[in-house]
């Protein structure tokens, strides 16, 4: 028989927050700056250090700056950038101005490309794969996973379950935007047929997964991410995923739906005509809002699971208003905000996504100070 595990007072927190108990404070979720001399002087350390020894710097950061949970980590992500942002040229994908998008030696320049290699390519792939998952290589592979990065970040954080629970997507990322959505309109019964494929793949991923969970004694949490939206709303018309898309949806994640696991959604853009529809198909949280695209937060956090639980909500200071263009005083304003319409149990706080290069100081230090405050003192 195993040791019992020793939790540090962090991951207590975490995993309390998870289950729905009752917390004296707020645990904190990570944060991601991208400027590398922010990095440094929330570690308390000299200018430069991240970019000489970013994996400990990054994490002295993410302890001063009191996380307590790193699902996605993303120690070297801001290696990425400059100080003014990207500063060197980087290859031209399907979604940032290729010249010319080939996929398999099939040029993608309409709506019939995009139809053509779906059935003649990806959809014999999907069949073959939804045949020949290997559920007991794919729960070894998570678990090793996840125990090597939990020993990477060390004991004073959790290290909570993320990428590897999966669904039906859209596929503009690989075809460009203008003729996979033009294929989406136009060939609507060849669409669901792609969803319903993934989905046939990821039903068996996720079986692996729930078993994972099991076996392994993870921590109830994965946060699924795939930009669905823009500042309007959803990329596609909402009645056509909630005929072609949903269903699928619901079918890929079922089989993590029935027990502890909170999945919850990263909310990219305005997200709000998608939220009772992920509610409905087993979604129990969000993070990620962009309030300044008509994202309502008290609305959400008023809302319950399917089950008629509380949501758990991961509430973030905008990365894109009010870290950037406030004051200390409205980064401390929105935190009390997030906290005062936040659910009563498991509720989070974080950034709203990656913090751009630019922030002034005075800003982050509002942040950080408020995260420590929230820490400890929770409610009170």
């Amino acid at each position: 028989m195993s040791p019992p595990v020793t939790r540090s007072e962090n991951q207590t927190l975490v995993l309390d927050a998870l289950n729905g108990v009752a917390t004296q404070g707020i645990p904190i979720w990570l944060i991601n700056p991208m400027e590398h001399r922010m990095i440094d002087r929330i570690a308390g350390v000299p200018e430069g250090t991240y970019v000489k020894n970013p994996e400990p710097t990054y994490l002295e950061m993410l302890r001063n700056a009191s996380c307590c949970m790193v699902d996605q980590y993303l120690w070297d992500n801001p290696l990425s950038m400059g100080t003014h942002g990207y500063e060197t040229p980087k290859e031209r994908t399907a979604t940032t101005g290729a010249q010319q998008i080939v996929c398999d030696g099939i040029v993608i320049d309409s709506p019939e490309a995009v139809a053509e290699h779906l059935e003649k390519i990806v959809f014999p792939k999907l069949v073959k794969e939804a045949q020949s998952v290997d559920i007991e290589g794919r729960v070894r592979w998570i678990l090793e996973r996840e125990r090597a990065e939990q020993a990477r970040i060390g004991g004073d954080m959790l290290k909570t379950p993320y990428g590897w629970i999966g669904f039906p997507g859209l596929a503009y990322y690989i075809y460009g935007y203008e003729n996979y959505f033009m294929a989406y309109a136009l060939y609507p019964d060849l669409m669901e047929r792609y969803f319903a494929l993934q989905a046939d793949v990821w039903a068996c991923y996720n079986r692996a997964a729930a078993l994972a969970y099991e076996q392994g004694s993870l921590p109830p949490y994965h946060r699924l991410d795939h930009d669905m939206c823009d500042s309007r709303g959803p990329l596609v018309n909402i009645k056509s995923l909630e005929k072609i898309w949903f269903p699928h949806f619901a079918r890929a994640i079922e089989p993590l739906t029935h027990g502890p696991v909170k999945m919850i959604w990263h909310c990219d853009g305005n997200v709000m005509p998608m939220v009772p529809g992920l509610i409905e198909a087993g979604i129990r949280g969000f993070q990620g809002f962009q309030y300044e695209d008509g994202v309502d937060y008290e609305k959400i956090c008023a809302m319950k699971t399917r089950d008629s639980d509380d949501l758990l909500i991961v509430g973030g200071v905008s990365v894109t208003t009010t870290l950037p263009l406030g004051s200390p005083a409205d980064v401390v304003k929105q935190l009390k905000w997030l906290v005062e319409k936040g659910p009563k149990k498991g509720l989070f706080l974080g950034g709203s996504s990656s913090i751009a290069p630019g922030v002034p100081w005075e800003n982050l230090k509002a942040l950080i100070d408020g995260f420590a405050y929230y820490r400890k003192h929770g409610r009170g």
